[in-house]
């Protein structure tokens, strides 16, 4: 039990000796560093002109930074293990200062903008946001440099169920494989058997799901074996407690709603109206996250969350206060990471073939010897 324990606080490996054991030691790119970067970007224009089609999105511009006061950083997980990049900006001899922090995510902060750009029922918004994550481990799909579609979309008090979920991840599953042929039909030598392409079909399993069928294992080795089995699906309700004692991964308590009890439509002990895409990686042989996601907590799921983990003294912040009050729109959204999805579209074994970032000379090194050459 104590695996599971640790295993709660999200992805990442945590040495190099292990990394050097995942990463392929007959890896050739099928892509030049040239066709990579036509490639990337052909990939990020489809994906974008489609998230907007398929979900009623408009493109907004996004954040950096935000002030700390606001309350809309994103802290990834309950446990405040990962912390934001903090500074002070000191203005006009420290008259009018201002207590800034790196976004990690724009999460918070896309549904404060549905209500400033207003938005309506059924609309949404996408940003190509940028962020810092200085707390993880740098591997083979960890990056200290964060780039995602962050998208949100106002919905009514009615459509917070799991049909609509699944509908939308739908669409999202839609788009990326469409992303996939697009490439494909650029640059042929994507398509091999070596590496195969994504399934048509997304399958989607319960976290309560997949306990059952592995009940001993911690939730990594737990998604490594469905991912393998699957090779694509969403896994839904990740932040309760399932009935081993431990939710499948911690949640932040502020964003996603993974409370909501489930059971009148699946039938089971089931809570949350969220989840992840998560698909098995033919060229690491691993299982690989694209996006986090779900239908935002309302004010009576944001008190509870709040209460479970110990921080309702968010009610103090803006952001927190917007929901209680109902000043600003039910919504759905999530992050798909942009650079975990070139990744996996372009057949890449290094997430630095297609992100330029800071990497240690220890990880350089050993990519070099894998003949993975990471941007510098």
């Amino acid at each position: 039990m104590a695996d599971k324990e640790a295993d709660l606080a999200g992805p990442g490996i945590g040495d190099y000796a292990e990394l050097e054991k995942i990463l392929p030691a007959d890896y050739t790119s099928l892509l030049s560093a040239r066709d990579t970067q036509l490639a990337t970007y052909a990939a990020k224009d489809y994906i974008e002109q489609n998230l907007c089609k398929e979900l009623n999105l408009i493109r907004v511009t996004v954040p950096l930074i935000v002030d700390v006061e606001s309350g809309v950083n994103d802290l990834l997980d309950r446990d405040g293990s990962r912390t934001p990049i903090q500074f002070h900006i000191s203005n006009d001899n420290d008259k009018n200062p201002i207590d800034a922090q790196v976004v990690q995510a724009a999460t918070k902060w896309k549904r404060m903008a549905l209500k400033q750009f207003g938005m309506g029922i059924g609309q949404g918004l996408l940003t190509d946001m940028r962020a810092i994550r200085k707390d993880y481990f740098l591997d083979h799909d960890h990056s200290a440099y964060v780039d995602q579609w962050d998208w949100e979309l106002a919905i009514t008090e009615e459509q917070r169920n799991l049909k609509l979920l699944k509908e939308i991840v739908g669409k999202l599953w839609k788009v990326l494989k469409g992303a996939e042929n697009h490439v494909q039909a650029m640059f042929p030598q994507l398509k091999t058997d070596k590496y195969p392409d994504m399934p048509d079909e997304l399958t989607f399993l319960h976290a309560e799901e997949i306990l059952d069928r592995y009940p001993d294992l911690p939730r990594k080795q737990r998604e490594t074996e469905i991912a393998k089995e699957y090779r694509a699906l969403f896994i839904i309700g990740i932040g309760w407690t399932l009935k081993d004692g431990y939710p499948h991964e911690l949640r932040a308590a502020d964003y996603d709603d993974w409370v909501t009890d489930t059971s009148a439509e699946t039938g089971r002990d089931t809570h949350g109206l969220n989840g992840d895409i998560l698909v098995w990686n033919h060229v690491t042989k691993r299982r690989h996250e694209l996006t986090s996601m779900g239908i935002r907590v309302n004010a009576d799921t944001l008190k509870v969350q709040l209460e479970m983990t110990g921080q309702l003294d968010f009610l103090n912040f803006p952001y927190h206060k917007a929901i209680i009050n109902n000043d600003i729109p039910l919504s759905i959204g999530g992050g798909i990471g942009q650079s975990r999805t070139f990744m996996l579209l372009l057949k890449k074994a290094h997430i630095g073939e297609v992100s330029a970032t800071v990497w240690p000379k220890i990880l350089k090194d050993m990519c070099k010897k894998k003949n993975i050459h990471v941007i510098e």
